[in-house]
């Protein structure tokens, strides 16, 4: 049963990936069948076309670690479908290489769907991974560029960082959240660079990792103030993706009141 269920894993997994979405060039006629072919797949995990398929037949022996590591690379895995791999293979997942670092779909398109809330995406290392129009309008047009990371932006200064009441605050958020993600992924290269280039950039940064702060995401309130539009008091919500460990920050106002009117501009304008 259990090879049964690994193998229309597999299938099912191959049928829902595009060759756009790994890469591939695509080339002759029009597929007759959506998805990839088993030889991508074999191509892109680096095991030959007749074990893939034996795989997918549930006649393969049953696969080893390295194997479904390479599967699941392969077949673009979240962390949540990776476990969910290895538990049918009869296999305990190891820790994740590193952090998630793509935002999926369905959460972007629920950007697109808050007009008058500023919103983004930051991932386990506070990297933006999305990030709505009035979000931009708030926190800066650099953070369109894709390559903005908010504890850089706090300690180092790198980037638009407007002054925020819960400034000191969040610094002690940050390195809670930084020390967990080093904790989960040990073996993330980029994430161990950003935390040597914080520990070598920051006095303040190694000061509060250090004290091993503990905090937990939820709604606060914070005055911006923002170059443009002046103090701004807006409420921060936090929604966790736990499948992918990321963390989608909602920026609001109260209805009625000054800001809530200055976000409605904002988005107009953004438009």
């Amino acid at each position: 049963m259990a090879r049964q269920e690994l193998a229309r894993f597999l299938r099912e997994r191959r049928a829902g990936l595009s060759p756009h979405e790994v890469g591939l060039a695509v080339t002759g006629t029009a597929r007759r069948t959506p998805g990839l072919r088993r030889e991508e797949v074999a191509e892109l995990a680096h095991m030959s076309v007749d074990y893939y398929t034996r795989l997918e037949q549930a006649r393969g022996p049953r696969p080893s670690v390295r194997i479904l590591d390479a599967l699941a690379r392969a077949l673009r895995l979240m962390p949540a479908e990776r476990s969910h791999l290895f538990r049918l293979a009869g296999s305990s997942a190891p820790p994740g290489i590193g952090a998630v670092r793509r935002v999926r779909p369905h959460v972007a398109r629920m950007l697109e769907r808050l007009p008058e809330t500023g919103a983004i995406v930051t991932d386990a290392a506070y990297g933006v991974v999305a990030w709505n129009p009035l979000a931009q309008a708030l926190l800066g047009r650099d953070l369109g560029g894709g390559t903005t990371n908010l504890a850089r932006r706090r300690f180092l200064g790198q980037g638009r960082m407007y002054e925020s009441s819960s400034a000191e605050e969040f610094g002690h958020i940050v390195v809670a959240r930084l020390r967990r993600a080093a904790d989960r992924y040990p073996h993330d290269p980029q994430l161990a660079a950003l935390l040597a280039e914080l520990h070598a950039g920051s006095e303040e940064f190694r000061q509060i990792w250090q004290a091993r702060p503990v905090h937990a995401p939820g709604h606060r309130t914070k005055t911006l103030d923002h170059p443009e539009a002046g103090a701004l008091r807006l409420n921060c919500d936090v929604l966790l993706v736990p499948e992918d460990d990321q963390e989608v920050v909602l920026m609001t106002a109260d209805p009625g009141s000054p800001a809530a009117r200055t976000l409605h501009r904002l988005a107009r304008q953004a438009i």
